[in-house]
């Protein structure tokens, strides 16, 4: 670590959970973020900001002026812009350090196993349940750790998978892919725009904890936010014996 970065980071440094080695680490550490909107934004500056040495970013889309009422990566002048050059461009401009790979696809189960498996950390922030049960999948395959997020009216969630661990219940555990979850669209219903940067920020710090090797975090639990009257509550869970995913047969 140079001097410059020892004044960067200095901060971080001086935490003894964290300290020179806990740095380093994040310094060296390839994270991969899918999607770039209302969580993935906050996550990616925040990642970028505490010094994590590669960040892939994963999204399709392309920046529209309805964006910019959460997506706070994005600016008026990158409308039209792909997501993941638009977030690449803040995240620079935070920390040129910073080694960013654009993934502007929605990408098959194969591509998804390949980002996976070259990221120490993996972060769900797309806004669809097809999409999390993908990454579900190919985190609990390669046994990476897997930080999920949901935002939607007034109401977030958060929750760490830890596969590392054989134990571990996975998202499929939590909310079945079979149980006919109604998904609700920011499009159509709303979201109230702090809660995206709330719940960005939980993944962003559960993130930093497992690359640091902090153990206290969300393992296994599912923080809920109700951003209208700042209701949190905290919940463990566990393995679903019978999950059609990760229950050994």
């Amino acid at each position: 670590m140079n001097d410059q970065q020892l004044q960067r980071y200095g901060r971080h440094i001086l935490l003894n959970e964290i300290g020179i080695e806990g740095q380093q680490r994040l310094l060296n550490a390839k994270v991969l973020i899918v999607g770039l909107g209302g969580l993935g934004s906050p996550s990616a500056l925040y990642l970028a900001a505490s010094g994590v040495g590669q960040l892939t970013l994963c999204d399709n889309d392309c920046v529209d002026l309805s964006n910019l009422q959460r997506q706070i990566a994005h600016r008026t002048s990158t409308i039209g812009h792909t997501k993941v050059s638009s977030a690449k461009a803040a995240i620079l401009d935070i920390n040129p350090e910073t080694i960013c790979l654009e993934v502007p696809l929605r990408v098959d189960t194969l591509q998804l196993d390949e980002l996976v498996q070259a990221a120490d950390v993996v972060l769900d922030c797309s806004d669809n349940f097809t999409t999390r049960y993908a990454i579900n999948r190919a985190c609990l395959a390669r046994r990476k750790p897997l930080v999920s997020g949901a935002a939607i009216l007034f109401s977030g969630q958060a929750a760490v998978f830890d596969f590392r661990h054989s134990d571990t219940a996975c998202y499929n555990c939590l909310f079945p892919e079979d149980s006919e979850s109604e998904e609700l669209r920011c499009a159509t219903t709303g979201i109230f725009a702090p809660l995206t940067g709330i719940i960005g920020a939980i993944q962003a710090a559960e993130t930093l904890k497992l690359l640091a090797g902090i153990n206290a975090g969300l393992s296994s639990k599912l923080l809920t936010v109700n951003a209208l009257d700042m209701n949190i509550k905290q919940s463990a869970f566990q393995r679903d014996p019978n999950c059609a995913v990760c229950s050994i047969k």
